[in-house]
């Protein structure tokens, strides 16, 4: 489903999260929850080489690769009215022109609430995408991100804001993907701070 495609049906959107997102929205939206999709894993398994990256050293970002038996822990934000135009035509920039996702539709969980979960509109970068690294070892991706840069700051940031939103939002969940690669990128930059 296209992003277009929603705007025509959708007075209200809930828009899922679970990179920079989590902590960096901007867009307006009415609310937020914090909570889980199913069948999913967050990976840093896809390139970026223009918000946390460039051309010659790529940063490395998270995508949602599909796991039965998997959750990923993010935000998701609902928005309304006009909201949903804006926020839709910001992320198609953010998201699909300059990271390369496509967006599918997925139920979201919203923490402690035991209702039904609520349908909300995801982007995820596929294996198709020319920046797509696939998997590397922790040691690997924290090495990179410990020295890459793009435009919106260091790869390091995005790294360690995602690490800390987790810690702080969703402290029973044990993302041992996501603090390997910490633990792995501060080694990294620990050592390039003795060399100096």
């Amino acid at each position: 489903m296209k992003p277009q495609d929603i705007i025509s049906v959708k007075a209200s959107l809930w828009i899922f999260g679970y990179g920079s997102l989590v902590w960096k929205p901007d867009f307006k939206y009415k609310r937020s929850k914090v909570g889980y999709v199913e069948g999913y894993k967050r990976r840093f398994w896809h390139g970026d080489n223009f918000h946390r990256g460039n051309d010659e050293l790529p940063g490395r970002v998270v995508t949602l690769i599909e796991d039965d038996d998997a959750s990923t822990w993010g935000v998701a934000f609902e928005v309304t009215g006009p909201q949903v135009e804006e926020s839709l035509k910001y992320l198609n920039v953010r998201e699909t022109e300059c990271g390369g996702y496509i967006t599918k539709m997925v139920d979201f969980f919203p923490d402690g609430e035991s209702h039904s979960p609520v349908k909300a509109l995801v982007y995820i970068a596929t294996t198709q995408n020319p920046l797509y690294l696939g998997p590397a070892s922790p040691e690997e991706i924290g090495a990179q991100i410990a020295v890459c840069r793009g435009k919106t700051g260091h790869n390091l940031e995005y790294l360690l804001r995602l690490a800390q939103f987790m810690r702080s939002s969703c402290p029973h969940v044990d993302d041992h993907h996501l603090y390997a690669i910490e633990a792995a990128a501060l080694r990294v930059v620990s050592c390039l701070l003795k060399v100096q």
